[in-house]
């Protein structure tokens, strides 16, 4: 799985001009899903994303994890993270995975995310979707469970 994680101030994710959701602090998370992919990564993801201190401790340093800080996770699907673009002009998306295969995985992000004791909000899958943030730092990390 291939994850590109941004510290927020707050985040959220209108469909056809409706919010579906919204967070304050914590982390947006946009994810991919490719066709090697199986419960493992999914798992993997979850408790990096639990755990990674990216947030500032007493001392200002990165020390603190989402949920040290009480913060919460968007998560939004986004097969085109799986885009390769080394030949041509035109991504190939044939390494992602297809939807049948892939929201079980992120839905399942999700849900050991929520087992680990984390406010969760999720944007669409599948849809076309408007995603705002306020990045704050700017603090942006790629995750991918295959490196």
């Amino acid at each position: 799985m291939r994850a590109v994680v941004q510290r927020v101030s707050r985040a959220e994710v209108r469909v056809e001009g409706e919010r579906v959701a919204r967070i304050g602090r914590g982390l947006l998370v946009l994810i991919g899903v490719s066709r090697e992919d199986g419960e493992g990564d999914a798992v993997w993801l979850a408790e990096k994303l639990a755990g990674l201190r990216i947030f500032p401790d007493e001392a200002g340093k990165m020390g603190r994890s989402v949920l040290d800080v009480g913060g919460a996770v968007l998560t939004v699907s986004q097969f085109t993270l799986l885009g390769d673009c080394r030949k041509g002009r035109r991504p190939d998306f044939t390494g992602a995975a297809p939807a049948e295969t892939a929201l079980p995985l992120y839905e399942r992000v999700n849900a050991h995310l929520r087992e680990k004791g984390v406010r969760v909000e999720t944007g669409v899958f599948g849809a076309h979707m408007d995603v705002e943030l306020v990045n704050d730092g700017p603090v942006t990390l790629w995750l991918d469970s295959r490196v």
